[in-house]
């Protein structure tokens, strides 16, 4: 018996011993998996070639967060910006410090510039580096639609803007005067002058060249923390914009957003001349809802949305009244201006083009003005169906009426009652209708009749 137990102990233990090493090995083996997948972790590659606005904010961010879900080794930025909205910017360079994967900002390809915004956000990168024949700078605040403002508010947003430049760049470890003088003196810069003034660390003709200049250097990230990155024959993961932001960052081109708008009225108008007809009336109500979604989102001046207003009231105004044009003309000048001052934007990449606003205006004008004017004279027309259509027309008298008697009117014979005795084969003219009985006079006696 104690035989057979001991056996049976050495048994159990071997069990549990074997179940030790078996939960070891895949330990081990997920540990090593991790490792493997931790050290060829990609680089997420996002493209920047717009006006900085809120999309564009939403998609860096987005992009970010993907890159830190993915524990990847670097988020490399391209960029090609004339700049933006402050607000934007703001967002965009907050969620590049807060970010755990180190952002690369690359102003490239040739030929292109990170200005205004641009060199804000480029500032704000782990690593900041520019390709051959590119610029960056000018970044002084100008404030919404270019007009004037007093001493000191130009001083509190030269000063904000100032502030902010010098908390970044400083934290950053780079040329904190100079970075200023970009905003307070509108300096700019070309790619080997950043580089030499310490604006940036990288000169590079392409992402490859790039990785490998990078590769095992150090560099101190927001939080004080170091980091060395291993780029070279990394894999690189494209991440694109979503059908969504897609769509808004199309819509939200101000020249996209004002000829949306005006379509949408015109739509609109043709729907309220043409009850029933259903499709210009879904068309304008979605064309008009896209264009006041994107406007929602930019700097739009109410004023302007007065000014395009009134330029369909006087557009309205011209089916009216004989003006000879005037009114017409009037409508297209406030229309264009409408156009011109509808996004009130720091930059004249993000507001409507004059040749935009003419291109719209003057065609929409015209053709606005001549169906009203269409649709107004229709109004006036003397109605020529049912009884009422009638009235003035000439007909026989089939029998004398003296007062009343029967007569021929359009291929039918009425009862009529007559002012004089009209004898049989005269011709008479309708005058009113009462009932089913005519109230006639003879065309010799007849009026002219006001349509």
């Amino acid at each position: 018996m104690s035989l057979i137990k001991t056996k049976s102990v050495l048994s159990s233990q071997l069990s549990a011993l074997r179940n030790s090493l078996i939960s070891r090995f895949w330990f081990a083996l997920l540990a090593s998996a991790f490792l493997l997948a931790s050290c060829s972790a990609d680089v997420l590659r996002i493209s920047v070639d717009d006006a900085i606005q809120p999309v564009t904010a939403e998609y860096i961010g987005r992009a970010l967060e993907v890159a830190a879900a993915n524990h990847d080794q670097a988020v490399l930025i391209e960029i090609n910006t004339p700049g933006g909205l402050v607000n934007s910017t703001r967002k965009i360079i907050e969620k590049i410090v807060a970010s755990p994967v180190p952002v690369i900002i690359y102003v490239t390809p040739s030929g292109s510039r990170a200005a205004s915004a641009g060199f804000f956000i480029l500032e704000s990168a782990d690593v900041a580096a520019m390709a051959p024949g590119t610029n960056t700078g000018a970044a002084h605040p100008v404030i919404l639609g270019g007009e004037k403002m007093d001493d000191v508010m130009k001083m509190k947003m030269e000063n904000d803007a100032a502030a902010l430049m010098r908390s970044v760049v400083a934290k950053r470890g780079r040329n904190v005067e100079l970075a200023e003088s970009a905003v307070r003196e509108s300096k700019s810069f070309t790619d080997q002058e950043a580089l030499d003034k310490k604006l940036i660390e990288y000169i590079a003709p392409s992402e490859q060249d790039l990785f490998h200049q990078l590769n095992g250097k150090s560099f101190k990230r927001f939080d004080g923390t170091t980091v060395t990155l291993t780029l070279d024959d990394q894999p690189v993961r494209d991440y694109k914009m979503t059908l969504k932001q897609r769509i808004l960052s199309y819509i939200m081109d101000p020249n996209i957003a004002f000829i949306l708008l005006a379509i949408g009225a015109l739509a609109l108008y043709a729907e309220f001349n043409h009850p029933g007809a259903v499709i210009p009336g879904t068309v304008g109500v979605v064309f008009i809802l896209l264009a006041a979604f994107a406007l929602n989102l930019l700097p739009v001046r109410f004023a302007a949305i007065a000014m395009i207003i009134g330029a369909f009231a006087l557009f309205a105004a011209e089916a009216k009244f004989a003006s000879h044009g005037v009114l017409t003309t009037g409508g297209i000048v406030l229309l264009t201006l409408g156009g011109l001052f509808l996004v009130d934007a720091p930059i004249p990449e993000m507001r409507v083009h004059l040749v935009t606003a003419l291109a719209v205006s003057i065609p929409l004008g015209l053709i606005t003005a001549f169906l009203m004017s269409i649709a107004v004279r229709a109004r006036r027309n003397k109605i020529v169906t049912g009884k009422q259509g009638l009235i003035g027309e000439i007909g026989i008298a089939e029998t004398l009426l003296a007062p009343a008697g029967k007569v021929f009117v359009h291929g039918e014979i009425w009862d009529a009652v007559s002012t004089v005795p009209v004898p049989a084969g005269e011709r008479i003219v309708v005058r009113q209708i009462d009932g089913l009985t005519l109230r006639v006079d003879p065309v010799a006696a007849a009026k002219p009749v006001m349509a």
